[in-house]
Order: structure tokens, then C-alpha cells, then sequence
């Protein structure tokens, strides 16, 4: 079966950006996910193996349930180590930038002291629409399950798959893992499946990896998982859909730490006919800050509505934004976003 993502031209340009290259950068978006880790540290070892110095660099801190992956450690995060990466960028030659399709992605103050101070080439590796960051080499594929499945396809038709270690392909799988709900959307194509047989022939245990990432939970997180279904569950019949809010009070209660709303959001698409979920976080730190999440089934376009409404985007069936707002305010703007769209649902 052929992975082959790239044409020979588009392949060879690659090639030579990357062999031109000696101090790599790479970032990835703010609240990093599996797949935006996962796609990272897989291109960055593939680097390091081409005899690249390659640093990632998170916006902000990332979930607890992900810090086993391999080389997560080294990971320089920006909120706390600005001068850091300052320098880092001014050594950079090429500044990679994954699972993201606009600086703006990585923070307002990471985006703006890019742009004002970084002149090097650029790198783009992501599966989001409608990417406007002006790359060098721009490797986008939408239709794709996962950044960390094109990083793959990228390893494999630049001829890294025989070198591929084990760490590697951990990472690559979570992150692949991660961004189908564990295969369960976005995940239909034989070539997929292909790519994990790949995987799991470097000697990866796909079952410790879910354990992993999502049997690692708090009893205060499987708390708020029950008082967010049974109290603070919003279902609009016959809509066909639902909304819930985490507020900071919630947050207080039940000791909230980051990653612990992490699928939440799907819950409710448990629900017989039910085609979409959308869940309302309020910031700890920042007032008058939203964060959204939203899920859908079938051909319920996520992306649109955050787009239109949340101020944000994403994929069909998995979509993100934020509002700046009260929570109440906020509220209102969703039961809107769902009206607007009951012809669709």
C-alpha cells in the first residue's frame, strides 16, 4: 500500500530545506494536545538523526497525562523561559511549525515576537484548513487524520522509517490515537490502519499507550465528570444537541488541573442521535475568558460554527475556539451557534 504523501518536486524541496538546516526551532499551539506533542517529538528525533540540534518549544503547560512521553522533559516552555527561547530563535536557521495553521497559534506575545524578530526559513507541517503561514516548504493535508500522521508519511518517504526508534513511534501513535478519539473518527482510510501495523512493528504496546493517556485520571476528575453530566448538562430537543459550562467555581471544587477536561466534550454524543457537543471553560487566570470545545458526528460541520461564532476552528467533527466574555454571555452565544444551525442538525 502507498503512504507516499508528497510529489517528487514537493519531496526534494523538503529534502533540501532540511538539509540546509542545522539549528531547528519547533513550535506547536497553546494548550498542546497528544497530536501536537506526539507530531513534535517524532520530527524532532527524526532531526537529531539527520545530525540537526532541534528544539520544541510549547506556548504554555501542557496536560499531566502526557508528560511519559519520551523526550517530553526537554521540552522548553515559553511562559516560563521567554529569554530562552528568544535566544533560541536568534541561533534558528528554520523554524518548524506544527499542527498549527497560523502563528497566531502559539499565543499572542510567542506569535508577535516571531514576527518582529525571526527572518529564518520556514517549515509548516499540519492538517487544519486553510493555513496562512508563509513556509518555505508548507506541507498541509486537511483530509488527513492527524499531524502526526503526515510526520510519519513525511519520515517514511524521506527514507527514516528503518531508523525510526521505538520513542518515536510512541509518540507518533499517541498522537494519532489522540486525534481520532482513539481511531473512532476521522479514521476510515485502509492506509491508516497500514501505518499503525508500521507502528506496532517497532514494538510499540498500543494498549499501555490508551492506558497511558487516559486511564491515568484523578478521583477528582471522575467527580467532576459525574456533577458535569448530572448538574450541568444543557440537551436542546429536539435539537439534537447539548452544551455544558465548567466555571471556575467548578474548577475550585474539584481541584482542576490541565488535561482534566480533556474528553469531556464527547460524553454526550453517547447520546442516541445525538450530533453535537459543545463544552463552555471558563479561565482560571484571565477574566472574561471562554474556552470552547466543540464535537460532532457525521457531517455536522464543528469547524463552521466555531468559525463563525467562537472565534476559532478546526475539523469537521472536532473544533475549538473562545469567547471574550462572561460565561453567561457566553451561554447565550451557544444556544444561538445551535439554533443558528438546526437545519443541520
Amino acid at each position: 500500500m502507498n503512504i507516499d504523501i508528497l510529489d517528487n518536486k514537493k519531496l526534494e524541496e523538503l529534502r533540501k530545506l532540511v538539509n540546509s538546516s542545522s539549528n531547528v526551532i519547533i513550535f506547536c499551539h497553546t494548550n498542546a494536545d497528544g497530536d501536537a506533542l506526539g507530531s513534535t517529538l517524532g520530527w524532532a528525533e527524526y532531526l537529531r538523526q539527520q545530525g540537526k540540534t532541534s528544539t520544541i518549544v510549547a506556548p504554555d503547560r501542557y496536560p499531566d497525562f502526557l508528560s511519559w512521553l519520551p523526550g517530553q522533559q526537554n521540552i522548553i516552555q515559553y511562559d516560563k523561559n521567554q529569554t530562552k527561547v528568544h535566544e533560541l530563535l536568534k541561533e534558528a536557521d528554520l523554524a518548524c511549525f506544527m499542527d498549527l495553521n497560523s502563528i497566531a497559534r502559539v499565543g499572542d506575545e510567542l506569535s508577535q515576537y516571531i514576527k518582529e524578530n525571526y527572518t529564518g526559513k520556514q517549515l509548516l507541517i499540519d492538517h487544519h484548513l486553510e493555513p496562512d503561514i508563509h513556509a518555505e516548504v508548507c506541507v498541509s493535508f486537511p483530509l488527513l487524520s492527524s499531524t502526526s500522521e503526515i510526520v510519519f508519511r513525511l519520515i517514511w518517504q524521506l527514507g527514516g522509517y528503518e531508523a525510526m526508534t521505538y520513542e518515536m513511534a510512541q509518540c507518533i501513535y499517541c498522537g494519532m490515537m489522540t486525534d481520532t478519539g482513539s481511531f473512532s473518527f476521522n479514521s476510515t482510510r485502509p492506509d491508516i490502519f497500514h501505518i499503525i501495523a508500521l507502528l506496532l512493528n517497532k514494538g510499540i504496546d498500543k494498549d499501555k499507550i490508551y492506558r497511558n493517556v487516559y486511564n491515568v485520571f484523578s478521583i477528582d476528575r471522575l467527580r467532576l465528570s459525574g456533577y458535569i453530566l448530572y448538574q450541568k448538562l444543557n440537551i436542546l430537543t429536539p435539537l439534537r444537541a447539548s452544551y455544558f459550562t465548567i466555571s471556575k467555581e467548578d474548577q475550585k471544587r474539584f481541584h482542576f488541573k490541565k488535561g482534566d477536561a480533556e474528553g469531556l466534550v464527547n460524553i454526550p454524543l453517547q447520546i442516541k442521535g445525538h450530533r453535537l457537543s459543545i463544552s463552555l471553560r471558563e479561565d482560571t487566570e484571565k477574566p472574561n475568558l471562554i474556552w470552547i470545545s466543540l464535537r460532532s458526528v457525521d457531517d455536522f460541520p464543528c469547524n463552521e460554527m466555531a468559525s463563525e461564532f467562537f472565534n476559532g476552528g478546526g475539523h469537521k467533527n472536532a473544533a475549538g475556539g473562545r469567547l471574550n466574555c462572561p460565561l453567561s454571555e457566553a451561554e447565550i452565544i451557544t444556544r444561538n451557534a445551535i439554533k443558528a444551525y438546526k437545519d443541520k442538525l
